[in-house]
């Protein structure tokens, strides 16, 4: 049954429209520069969203903003021996040139340390206070002896009570999700120094989220045809698990002071403080266009709709614990739609800023275009599972996508006006029955392309776009205008016309996601102005004209590019790895047998075209065949593989590498950075298992 939309708005062009549109992206923690992971989860989809809808003609702002408070700031500002407000200073300044590195566009970005926030934030707070949401009480805190200080929620590290994860912290066990405090904690430590702390009273004010349970299951039910299964699962499970009262203070000397007489030395958690950052930004916005008033109507104005892009780790604040502040507050609206994503991962690992395993933003754009890490994030983008950012499936699918599809359509409709048609686009003759037939599906493309940003499906909207240019290009080569120019010129015109109308309403499609290509190749088509939407949904001629200067939009990447970036990560991995965490943890015996060891023979081997370090092997495992792609050429010739016993991993998930589907793993031993292969001490029949 097709996805029906539950906001009640004025429709425009068949989707919904809104009066105005307001979207925030998760404020970034002023304490280290941005990496992919991040741009994947929250700015990305948004800063896509948001041209897609400015395109649309709709009224829309993105806002934003670092996160410049809490322990994490702390934590980083005391490593480094500077004062937190150096530490925010600083990271403001990288991650605001990253966003722009990557033509991430915001009205406005704000930050969290700023007066009018602080004054924003106490001011929030008193009103939960004076209503009587916010509770004082005395509590057990942990103290640490050593530090001779309290120790707030991430200064207490230790093992999750839960998924038994080692390294789980006093707010939140990052590998299982669960909500945690820190005397939830198995051997409970502090963070800086690492001495066992002991309990020590205090007091703290307290949320009270338990009374608003009712209200959230009711709010959260209503959006079940309209959220994301996996936001609304997990929002829905927490409520029914039962809501506590939570704490919105913490004992620092860093963040908005609570506005009470009696809480000297006490500043709000962050979590309380931040998503108040939005508030803030569309105020910045308001004083900025001059009009102090005109935030209001994106904060209280029923007709606004309000969507927050956030990452997996957001969804329960984002979800439970901001919508029931606001439901506290009462002037402002609730959320419409919270579209969050999962986690990417890194070449088949978790990003781990702590480890250096992570691409960080200003390191990808020393290698790449920006467009190229916006299409290769979208085209990944987590969306409803995790999903892993290969650098070479990056560049097998900016060879095969960017430059072998949408860029030698482009390339080929324009080079050939300009050798052949004196760089004019030709004025188009009536179309014919393969005009007609291509105008259709182009049609069906774009309302799928339309229904799917609308629903937040970036990646499948993605896709519609590059079968757009994929169309174009089997038309081109069915028209055969190489071979027409010399027997029908009329003929000729009226394929090249046709395939710059569809040009023409590219330059629109591309903008959300391409949108330094976009514009690239306006200029080449010499229009004015990017058409809306609405028009470019419509396929049109263009009149003729001379075309611009042409270029080529998309290049391939060099092999070495991706291998120089791979090292480098590498490099910077194994230089922050102690060596006390790379020794490999115990596994039980059950997890051992989950392993499909078994002995496989290499039946053929193959070179990949274009790869350094790669063989293509044809295995034999006895019941089946199957494909490995094995990084062996500067050690082995295919002469030594070809025939050899060898062991392999079976039950390995599949991975695409260099666009080869590699369906299981060879064991090697690894000596002065050399792998050894494992083999068996004589012969046996491939398929044998291994226990």
């Amino acid at each position: 049954m097709e996805k029906l939309f539950l906001f009640k708005k004025a429709q425009k062009g068949g989707f919904p429209f809104a009066k105005r549109t307001l979207v925030t992206s998760a404020l970034p923690y002023a304490n280290g520069p941005l990496h992919i992971g991040h741009i994947a989860g929250a700015y990305l989809p948004a800063d896509i969203y948001t041209r897609y809808k400015r395109l649309r003609g709709e009224d829309v702002i993105h806002v934003c903003g670092t996160d410049e408070h809490g322990v994490a700031i702390t934590i980083a500002a005391e490593k480094e021996g500077i004062s937190p407000q150096s530490l925010v200073d600083r990271y403001y300044k990288e991650i605001k040139e990253d966003f722009e590195g990557l033509s991430i566009d915001f009205d406005f970005f704000s930050r969290t340390s700023i007066p009018l926030h602080h004054k924003n934030a106490q001011e929030f707070f008193l009103r939960l206070y004076e209503k009587g949401y916010v509770v004082k009480k005395s509590i057990s805190q942990f103290f640490c002896p050593k530090c001779q200080r309290f120790l707030p929620d991430r200064y207490v590290v230790g093992t999750c009570p839960h998924c038994s994860h080692k390294r789980a912290r006093g707010d939140q066990c990052e590998n299982c999700g669960r909500w945690l405090e820190p005397t939830d904690l198995i051997s409970p430590r502090c963070s800086i120094c690492g001495t066992e702390p002991i309990l020590k009273e205090t007091y703290h004010y307290y949320f009270k989220l338990d009374q608003f349970s009712e209200k959230l299951e009711k709010w959260l039910s209503s959006k079940k045809h309209q959220w994301k299964e996996n936001v609304l699962g997990l929002a829905l499970s927490w409520v029914r698990e039962g809501l506590r009262e939570r704490a919105i203070t913490r004992d620092l000397p860093w963040g908005v002071k609570v506005p009470l007489k009696e809480a000297e030395g006490k500043v709000l958690y962050v979590w309380f403080d931040a998503p108040i950052g939005y508030i803030t930004a569309t105020q910045e916005w308001a004083n900025f266009k001059g009009d102090n008033e005109l935030w209001k109507k994106y904060w209280m104005d029923k007709d606004t709709r309000l969507i927050h892009f956030i990452g997996k780790d957001n969804i329960v604040f984002h979800a439970l614990v901001w919508p029931a502040m606001l439901m506290a507050h009462g002037d402002f609206i609730l959320p419409d739609n919270i579209p969050a994503n999962e986690f990417l991962n890194l070449m088949g690992d978790k990003i781990s800023t702590s480890r250096g395993w992570a691409l960080w933003v200003h390191e990808a754009l020393d290698f790449f275009p920006a467009d190229y890490i916006r299409f290769g994030i979208a085209s990944i983008l987590p969306e409803s599972k995790d999903s892993d950012f290969d650098l070479y499936d990056f560049q097998n699918r900016i060879h095969s996508e960017l430059a072998d599809n949408l860029g030698n359509f482009i390339h080929r409709t324009l080079g050939f006006i300009k050798n052949y048609l004196q760089a004019k686009i030709p004025s188009p003759p009536e179309p014919t029955d393969p005009e007609r037939e291509l105008f259709e599906r182009f049609k069906d493309h774009t309302q799928r392309l339309t229904r799917s940003l609308e629903d937040f499906r970036f990646r499948e909207a993605l896709k519609e776009l590059l079968e757009i240019s994929r169309e174009g290009n089997r038309y081109f080569d069915k028209k055969r205008p190489w071979v027409t120019r010399k027997e029908d010129l009329t003929e000729t015109k009226r394929t090249l016309a046709t395939s710059v109308a569809l040009l023409r309403s590219l330059v629109t499609f591309m903008e959300p996601f391409l949108p330094n290509s976009a514009r690239r190749l306006q200029r080449q088509i010499q229009m004015e102005s990017i058409p809306t939407w609405q028009d470019a949904m419509e396929p049109k001629y263009l009149q003729e004209r001379e075309l611009g200067e042409i270029e080529v939009l998309f290049a391939k990447i060099p092999d070495s590019k991706i291998e120089a970036l791979i090292g480098r990560i590498r490099e910077r991995t194994e230089s922050k790895t102690p060596k006390e965490e790379k020794r490999v943890e115990n596994i039980s015996f059950d997890e051992f047998k989950r392993m499909d060891l078994r002995i496989g023979k290499v039946l053929e081997v193959e070179n990949i075209e274009g790869a350094k370090k790669l063989y293509k092997l044809r295995v034999d495992l006895g019941d089946r065949e199957i494909t490995l792609v094995a990084g062996l050429k500067e050690f082995y010739t295919e002469d030594d593989l070809k025939g050899k016993e060898i062991v392999v991993i079976a039950n390995l998930e599949p991975a695409t590498i260099r666009g080869i589907k590699s369906e299981g793993m060879l064991l090697a031993a690894v000596e002065d950075g050399k792998p050894v292969l494992l083999i068996p001490e004589k012969e046996v029949p491939p398929g044998t298992k291994i226990s």
